[in-house]
């Protein structure tokens, strides 16, 4: 694939992770395993309220195609079939989910220095389209995304925004919701914090008149051990302590807390994620 933009999917997706990835508030245990054909098994089990879910997948890899299968606890199966460049800075993707027959779905995505273009269609009597595009560069890229319906002639979501990326930084604004929200970020990382990084997130709804403010940071404490924290305006705090047991094997632990209700009972999460 061509260096270029991106895709406007993931504008802000390293604030976003760091605000959100890895925070549990259940029990979960995820085992991967792979081999030398090309073949990924996975299996994951997520235990929350007292109601357990789960699945297994496979995913088999051959130089530019990859195909997928997962089988879920609520006999639900998936098929996924992508080809990369073919053409050259092309993917495509095919996707159903079974018994759901009106599933059938198709995405193409195109790189190129400048630009980035994705495209999805539903594959049924009234399908919804998808699609997107940035123009720019690896520092500066602007975008648009947008839903239309073909059963009722509308778009169901139309939103924009600008990213800009440095070295050691990433500011981002989106405008969303038809117009009716926004949301500001900006990610920067530190040296001090052994290569971890702050990060400060606001979003509004102009409707409502309602907006939070979030802060967090990640702290890398050696090789193997990460510390993250998160806080908004609502007083709502979030802690996680992720340790790498052995290579590409992850013990997770997290909690999250209402400063302004301390009555409350706080929830945690635990992780299990494993790589034989």
């Amino acid at each position: 694939m061509s260096k270029g933009p991106g895709l406007f999917s993931d504008f802000g997706k390293k604030a976003k992770d760091l605000l959100t990835r890895d925070y549990l508030s259940d029990q979960k245990i995820f085992i991967s395993s792979f081999t030398d054909s090309g073949v990924a098994l996975t299996s994951n089990v997520v235990e929350k309220g007292g109601l357990s879910s789960g699945d297994v997948a496979a995913e088999y890899k051959h130089k530019n195609a990859t195909v997928g299968f997962k089988v879920d606890t609520e006999s639900n199966v998936i098929t996924t079939v992508s080809v990369t460049d073919y053409p050259s800075s092309t993917k495509f993707i095919a996707s159903v989910k079974l018994p759901d027959f009106n599933s059938e779905k198709l995405d193409v995505q195109h790189f190129h220095h400048h630009a980035g273009v994705t495209a999805a269609l539903g594959l049924n009597k009234s399908p919804s389209i998808d699609f997107s595009a940035t123009v720019g560069t690896p520092t500066i890229a602007f975008g648009a995304e947008a839903s239309y319906l073909t059963s009722t002639g509308d778009f169901s979501k139309y939103n924009a925004g600008v990213s800009l990326t440095r070295p050691d930084s990433n500011a981002l604004a989106i405008l969303a919701d038809k117009g009716d929200s926004i949301r500001v970020s900006y990610l920067h990382h530190l040296e001090q914090l052994n290569g971890g990084a702050v990060v400060a997130e606001i979003s509004g709804r102009f409707s409502t008149n309602e907006n939070t403010l979030t802060v967090g940071c990640s702290y890398v404490v050696d090789s193997t051990t990460l510390l993250k924290a998160k806080l908004n305006n609502h007083g709502d705090l979030g802690a996680l302590l992720q340790h790498e047991i052995k290579p590409k094997s992850f013990l997770t632990v997290s909690g999250s807390f209402d400063t302004k209700a301390f009555q409350k009972t706080p929830k945690f999460g635990v992780g299990l994620s494993l790589k034989p």
